[in-house]
Parts: C-alpha cells; sequence; structure tokens
C-alpha cells in the first residue's frame, strides 16, 4: 500500500513538475490557469490519504458539539494551516524538511510539536469530560486544527520547492492555493458527515431515554482518548 500511495505521489509530482518548467520556459498564463482546476482535484484526492488530519478532525468534532458553521471553520483552518505551513517551509525553512521522496517532504520537527501539542488537546478533552461540563472555549477547535495542521503537506512542500528552483515562485503559490481549496473541501465533507453522525448519535440516545449531559461527556471522552492515542502512537515512532 505504502508503495502504490508513494508511486501515486511521484506521479502527481511529475505532472505537476512538468507543468512549472513549460512555464518557466513559456510563461504561458494559461498553465497557471490549467494548474488551478488540477490542483483542486489533486487536493481533494489528496487529502484522502493518511496523514492529513481527519481522524483527529472527526474524533475532536464529535466530542466538541460544535455545529456545521463552526465545523467547517475548524476544518478550513485545518487545511490552510496545512498548506500555508509547507509554503512557509518552502519559502524560508527548507532545511527542516527530509529530502527523499519516500520521506514525502516531511518535517520531524513540525510534526513532534504537533503532536506534542495535540497530546495536550487530548488530555484537556479528558479532564473537560471527567468534571462538571462547562461551555466549551471558542478557541478550542482554532487550537486543534492549528496544531494538527503543522504537519506539512507533502505534496504542496515538493511542488513550491520545485518552483523556487526554478525561478517561478509564482506557480508554487497557484498551485499551493489550489491545494488548499481542494483539500479544504475533503475536510469539510468530513466535519459535515461526523456533525451529522453526533447529532444522530444524540436523537437517538434521548428517544431511547438517554441523558444528554451523559451521552455529551462520554462523547467528549472518546474524542480525548482517540486524540491522545493517536498523538502518542505518532510521538512514539
Amino acid at each position: 500500500m505504502l508503495d502504490l500511495l508513494v508511486a501515486w505521489q511521484r506521479w502527481i509530482y511529475d505532472g505537476i513538475r512538468s507543468s512549472i518548467i513549460e512555464f518557466d520556459q513559456s510563461g504561458d498564463a494559461w498553465l497557471l490557469l490549467g494548474m488551478i482546476s488540477t490542483g483542486v482535484v489533486f487536493g481533494a484526492i489528496h487529502a484522502l490519504t493518511p496523514g492529513h488530519g481527519k481522524t483527529i478532525l472527526a474524533s475532536y468534532l464529535a466530542g466538541s458539539g460544535k455545529g456545521f458553521g463552526r465545523a467547517l471553520s475548524v476544518s478550513t483552518v485545518l487545511a490552510a494551516t496545512h498548506v500555508l505551513t509547507a509554503v512557509l517551509i518552502a519559502f524560508f525553512a527548507a532545511h527542516l524538511m527530509e529530502r527523499s521522496f519516500v520521506g514525502g517532504g516531511r518535517a520531524p520537527a513540525l510534526e513532534f510539536l504537533s503532536r506534542f501539542l495535540l497530546l495536550g488537546i487530548g488530555f484537556w478533552l479528558l479532564f473537560r469530560a471527567i468534571r462538571v461540563r462547562k461551555r466549551a472555549d471558542k478557541h478550542e477547535g482554532l487550537g486543534v486544527a492549528l496544531a494538527t495542521g503543522l504537519v506539512p503537506c507533502p505534496l504542496t512542500l515538493f511542488v513550491v520547492v520545485a518552483a523556487l528552483s526554478r525561478g517561478v515562485p509564482e506557480a508554487g503559490l497557484v498551485f499551493a492555493g489550489s491545494m488548499l481549496i481542494g483539500i479544504a473541501i475533503t475536510l469539510g465533507l468530513v466535519a459535515i458527515a461526523t456533525v451529522v453522525g453526533r447529532r444522530a448519535l444524540m436523537k437517538l440516545a434521548t428517544r431511547r431515554g438517554g441523558a444528554i449531559e451523559t451521552l455529551s461527556r462520554g462523547l467528549d471522552i472518546v474524542a480525548g482518548l482517540l486524540i491522545v492515542v493517536f498523538a502518542s502512537r505518532d510521538l512514539l515512532n
């Protein structure tokens, strides 16, 4: 499965790199416009692969009690942070990234920071669920999105670095922007599906005499445990 994923990533990267080289040679603005639609599609599909925070996002939203609007804002901030972190590394801190393609353009230092912050958020959710429940902090979702998104998008990172090496940073930025849109679409769908599932579960529980407060705390505990498990696993690997 990993070999297939690496081959698929390489195919996407090679196609975009060819477009960047052609744009560098011709300066044809239509190539940039074509890159937008390609980037959106690739971004949406690319976000389906592991490493884009879908599990963390769904886990948090399942226990947060947020509606569709707030859930979409959290997923959008996550997508934006995920892509913009890659852009910033490419422009200002390329030394942080692994150079091998198999390494996927990873930035181990930022990944460690991301998992460490998520571990703290997971324990906070557990603590909040155990104590007397209070209304969730409106900035809590922002913290989850920013912490998760610190892991840079490897495909965006590779493409922006390639564009910079050819002296056409605008091509890399156009691709990054279109990737952001595509990733945001996929993560937005995950957010919507999670809210729908949580509301259906709450409705079913109340019909059977379940207490909303008890179920809400239970979802908070599950969300906190899942985030702690995933963050701890990545820290130990």
